[in-house]
């Protein structure tokens, strides 16, 4: 039975609390007879889900000022904010997000949380720093996103598992247009390699794996689009990156067709290198952009902590993780008959 009374009563102070009276009850208060029966001022209470201590409140107003006194509704905002960010944290995380924007760097709220941590700093949480930068006028708002619980994330469960690879077009400031391949870990999302090439050719396409090889061994799957210099199984045929890549014992694998959202982190990828990119003067050569994409890459790798690691960069993740068993080469027959197909 006390049990029922203790619930009783919370139920009834947490609707109290919530509940704003109204004019006509505070005029009842200020009103309130002084030779009112006993129990009267908790029936009063109870019937009209206010606290004893705001009756007396009210009543104590009445007393001190009049009646109408009473009735004016006062101020709710509280006398101090103890949990309000310093001054000083909101301009040092307002000028770090300047300085990343200025630089074709990610500059939400969790770069800059990154950043201010990194620092030894306690920084204020995402959902702040939103509402600060909001405040502040340096977002553009945008049509509200499916949440992120929507999607369903894959990812291999150790470096060197599979790898993705895709290229891009860029254009040099002669009007050339060029390509840069991207090589990415799909575990822990590290920039393997990247070439800036003429064409998207799988000689080229060769090179950066081979590249990517020689610093960090050789996967055991690899993923790319159905492109005529990555991937043709579907095609009927094997190129010469599937020969290649196969004789090391590596699976190809491929997206379907018209479904982009298979290679989505190298989708991603592009876009953050474009804008970096685009916040550098053009360059001319691609010499001058290869050097532009090897900076990018060491900056992504080392500095940026990506948004689905858990606070880590790239590389952190890649040291976090033993790392995957290279794959056996296949036998000389089995090489034999692939070559022959």
């Amino acid at each position: 039975m006390s049990h029922y009374i203790v619930d009783s009563w919370l139920s009834f102070a947490s609707d109290m609390s919530e509940m704003k009276p109204d004019v006509k009850v505070r005029l009842l208060v200020a009103s309130w007879p002084d030779d009112a029966p006993r129990g009267a001022v908790s029936a009063f209470c109870k019937q009209h889900k206010v606290s004893r201590a705001w009756f007396y409140k009210i009543r104590a107003a009445s007393t001190a000022n009049g009646q109408w006194a009473a009735l004016e509704l006062g101020s709710t905002k509280p006398k101090s904010h103890p949990m309000a960010t310093a001054p000083g944290m909101i301009e040092l995380a307002l000028t770090i997000r300047i300085e990343l924007e200025g630089r074709g760097l990610d500059c939400g709220p969790l770069s800059v949380h990154a950043i201010l941590r990194r620092k030894g700093l306690t920084p204020p949480s995402r959902a702040t720093l939103a509402r600060l930068f909001t405040r502040a006028g340096v977002v553009v708002a945008e049509p509200r996103k499916k949440p992120r619980s929507a999607f369903r994330r894959f990812v291999y469960p150790a470096p060197n598992c599979c790898w993705q690879i895709d290229a891009t077009d860029w254009t040099l400031a002669t009007g050339r247009v060029v390509v840069i391949f991207q090589l990415v870990d799909d575990h822990s999302r590290l920039a393997l390699a990247s070439l800036v090439a003429s064409g998207e050719t799988s000689e080229a396409a060769i090179r950066v794996v081979n590249l990517a090889i020689e610093r960090h061994g050789v996967p055991q799957k690899f993923l790319s689009d159905n492109g005529s210099a990555l991937n043709t199984h579907r095609r009927g045929y094997k190129n010469q990156l599937i020969r290649h890549l196969e004789a090391m014992g590596v699976r190809m694998i491929s997206g379907k067709r018209a479904k982009p959202t298979t290679q989505g982190k190298n989708e991603r990828f592009h876009q953050t290198l474009h804008k970096y990119l685009n916040a550098r003067d053009p360059a001319a050569t691609m010499a001058e952009l290869q050097a532009h994409v090897d900076s990018f890459d060491e900056y992504y790798n080392t500095e940026r902590e990506h948004q689905a690691l858990p606070r880590l960069t790239p590389r952190e993740a890649w040291d976090a993780t033993p790392i995957a068993t290279p794959p056996t080469l296949p036998s000389p027959v089995t090489t034999l008959e692939s070559q022959s197909t």
